[in-house]
């Protein structure tokens, strides 16, 4: 897949993302936490060609990229989402099954990679992304990113993509979105937001509030899942989406990881179906 194809992939995905009303985070019907739509699409706009570059490693995409999106915002608007995008923007670039290309490209992350990646996130300054121990984003990596990025897995569900192979967006958030193959776009993406919501504590949330509280939105996300028909038009989901939408931004909750998450899966969709089109 040539680079320009994947940028516009990558661009697409960030836009969809932001047109859907996706509970608790920043969209087109509800800024939140300080933050408007344009600081996204100034970040996708100006990361999205560095995640696309041709033949360059994951990590120093995942840097430049960063950098990138930092000038044009001036605050981390981004970082989950190159974190989980540069290694699918990589495999983009090989033939094949997306699943496999990705997988091969995680194997072959190494000290190059993590030292890139550690500036990028210490540069974000994400709250405790990636800090282990002697292992710390602030210090030169000594371990290989896949390495760095298990031992982060436990209490961050973007680390815990690379070392699933992404079983989250192929098990969880592929299924979902192909379910509503023929629903409007922006339900699809809130369906996919609010069953990652559902399916775990969003660890964005756990980081800054603690298990209990995440786990408490999870139940929330669940039970909201559950009745909400995204085959219905918007007038007749969004009552409810926005209700709960409303309330997690009153209580300061920014279920950050379940929309980075949503990007990378949209994203992948996008990728995994220019496979198929000849």
């Amino acid at each position: 897949m040539k680079a320009d194809a994947i940028e516009a992939a990558f661009r697409a995905a960030c836009h969809a993302e932001l047109a859907a009303l996706k509970v608790g985070n920043v969209h087109r019907h509800s800024a939140g936490h300080g933050m408007e739509v344009v600081h996204f699409e100034k970040a996708a706009a100006a990361a999205a060609p560095f995640l696309a570059t041709p033949g360059v490693r994951v990590g120093t995409r995942i840097e430049e990229a960063v950098a990138a999106s930092l000038k044009a915002t001036g605050l981390n608007a981004n970082l989950g989402i190159v974190l989980l995008c540069a290694p699918l923007a990589a495999a983009a670039e090989r033939a094949g099954p997306l699943r496999e290309n990705l997988a091969a490209v995680l194997d072959d992350l190494d000290l190059n990679d993590a030292q890139a990646a550690f500036r990028g996130i210490a540069a974000a300054n994400p709250g405790g992304l990636g800090r282990h121990g002697e292992h710390d984003v602030a210090a030169p990596a000594s371990i290989g990113l896949k390495t760095a990025m298990a031992l982060a897995a436990e209490r961050d569900r973007v680390a815990r993509q690379y070392v699933t192979g992404y079983a989250d967006i192929f098990d969880i958030g592929l299924p979902r979105y192909a379910e509503l193959c023929g629903a409007e776009p922006e339900a699809r993406t809130e369906a996919v937001h609010l069953a990652f919501m559902a399916a775990f504590p969003d660890s964005h949330i756990a980081r800054k509030f603690g298990l209990e509280t995440a786990e408490g939105v999870q139940a929330e996300a669940a039970e909201l899942a559950a009745c909400v028909d995204f085959r219905a038009p918007a007038t007749t989901r969004h009552p409810a989406l926005g209700a709960f939408d409303a309330s997690l931004k009153e209580r300061g909750l920014n279920p950050g990881t379940s929309a980075d998450l949503t990007v990378a899966t949209l994203f992948a969709a996008s990728l995994a179906a220019s496979r198929l089109t000849p």
